[in-house]
C-alpha cells in the first residue's frame, strides 16, 4: 500500500471513531450529563471537540509513522494502537450512552494503560511517534481524574 494511503487511513480512522463518540456525547449532553454534579474544574463543553480533533490528528500521525516503518515489531505495535483506539471509541458509549461514570472508568483505566504502552513501545520504532502520543496521555489522565470525580460526586 502506498504511504499516502496509509497516511489518509491513519488520519481518518481516529476521526471516524471520534465521530461515534460525539454521537453518544451529543445525544446525552443535553439531558443526563447536565444534571450530574461536576467539579469546579470541569472544562466547558465547547473545549472537548477541538481538543479531541487535535489529539486524533496527532494519534493518526503517530500511527502513520509506525505503519510506514520497516520495523519487525510494526504489526504488534499496530495491534496495540488498535486496542487503545477501540478502548477510546468505547468510552463515550460507556460513559454517556450507558449514562454510567463507573462504566466509563472501567474503560478509561485500561485505555490509559494502553496509551502508556503505546508511548513506551512506539519509542523503539519512532521517538516522534511516541512523543505525539504524550498529549493524548495527558488529556486522558485529566479525563480519568474528571471521570473519577464525577463518579464519586454522583
Amino acid at each position: 500500500m502506498p504511504n499516502y494511503l496509509k497516511l489518509i487511513i491513519s488520519l481518518a480512522l481516529p476521526q471516524l471513531l471520534g465521530g461515534l463518540g460525539a454521537f453518544f456525547t451529543l445525544s446525552s449532553v443535553n439531558s443526563w450529563f447536565v444534571m450530574l454534579n461536576k467539579p469546579s474544574w470541569n472544562p466547558p463543553s465547547w473545549l472537548f471537540g477541538p481538543v479531541w480533533t487535535l489529539l486524533y490528528v496527532l494519534m493518526g500521525i503517530a500511527c502513520y509513522l509506525i505503519w510506514k516503518s520497516d520495523h519487525p515489531q510494526k504489526k504488534a505495535l499496530l495491534k496495540l494502537y488498535t486496542v487503545q483506539l477501540i478502548l477510546n471509541a468505547l468510552w463515550s458509549p460507556a460513559f454517556f450512552g450507558m449514562q454510567s461514570p463507573f462504566l466509563g472508568l472501567m474503560v478509561i483505566i485500561p485505555l490509559w494503560i494502553a496509551i502508556v504502552l503505546c508511548i513506551v513501545q512506539f519509542k523503539k520504532v519512532s521517538p516522534l511517534a511516541s512523543g505525539l502520543m504524550v498529549p493524548y496521555l495527558l488529556w486522558v489522565t485529566f479525563a480519568t481524574a474528571l471521570n473519577t470525580t464525577i463518579w464519586v460526586m454522583n
